[in-house]
């Protein structure tokens, strides 16, 4: 579906979204109140809300016209989306809760499907250095449906390569030793799609015409019209490698925020057992 964007900057807010989120925050309350003895307004379930209305606000607000100015606001927003929404939203889920409403039905069939952390991982970064190929986002931008999956299985992604260190169910979280290990892992494979930004000026920097098209398409894309965008004091020639810069740093606060959150919430022990797969279960 497109998104209209009107004159004077004022973008369309997408309200079938809102209303969509809205249901689930309302569903999330209920099954909180009804499986759990904590209060909404407690720090964990906030966390919960607070990722929902993060998420809304990147893809569904006035804000997410930002990550159309230049490749690193795109940068940015796709990091949130992908290293801040879903450990938050993970850690929002109280033990209780998963342990109640993982025996629905529907949650037993995603659990069939639900990938092991490490594949997960590869998976994620594979197409997350893909989409940002000029063939790929060429691809991608002639379709609105492909494009919308394309960045749906993305976010599916994210939350399974997220799982082992923030998993509602403490047995199928990492222990400490396991947790570092796959932290690092992390870091070495998404490093190419950085490095891809950070050193395009050894191709040619913003000149070079395939990073050029890259750029136009995922800061321009087709289904934007009448719009004046405001500009950023950036340089483009540095552009790019901020962008790269900017995925590293929000990928490490992604990690620090996620650790302070998950040992003072999930109570998480650095004693704990480890855990030998990372699959969605129900042991």
């Amino acid at each position: 579906m497109e998104r209209t964007i009107l004159f004077e900057n004022q973008p369309v807010w997408n309200i079938p979204l809102l209303i969509g989120l809205i249901c689930v925050t309302v569903l999330f309350t209920v099954l909180v109140k009804y499986y759990t003895n904590i209060k909404i307004k407690q720090k964990q379930p906030l966390l919960f809300i607070i990722s929902i209305l993060i998420f809304y606000l990147m893809i569904g607000s006035p804000i997410s016209v930002l990550s159309h100015i230049s490749f690193s606001t795109h940068m940015i927003q796709m990091s949130i989306l992908y290293f801040v929404v879903p450990p938050l939203l993970l850690i929002g889920i109280p033990e209780l809760l998963f342990q109640r409403v993982k025996e629905y039905k529907f949650l037993r069939v995603v659990a069939k499907i639900f990938l092991p952390s490490t594949i997960a991982l590869l998976f994620f970064a594979t197409l997350f250095f893909m989409y940002h190929l000029p063939v790929i986002i060429e691809v991608l931008t002639q379709n609105s449906l492909f494009h919308n999956g394309y960045m749906g299985l993305l976010f599916v992604l994210s939350f399974q390569m997220w799982w082992p260190i923030v998993a509602p169910d403490p047995k199928q979280r990492f222990c400490n030793g396991s947790r570092k290990r796959y932290i690092l892992l992390s870091g070495m494979i998404l490093m190419p799609a950085c490095v891809l930004f950070i050193f395009n000026d050894f191709i040619g920097g913003i000149g070079n015409p395939l990073l050029m098209k890259v750029t136009a398409q995922l800061c321009i894309p087709g289904e934007i019209s009448s719009i004046n965008l405001p500009q950023l004091p950036i340089d483009p020639k540095f552009d790019q490698p901020l962008a790269g810069i900017l995925m590293l740093g929000i990928h490490k606060i992604g990690m620090m925020v996620t650790f302070y959150f998950g040992k003072r919430i999930q109570n998480q022990q650095e004693e704990s057992p480890c855990v030998c797969g990372t699959y969605f279960h129900y042991r």
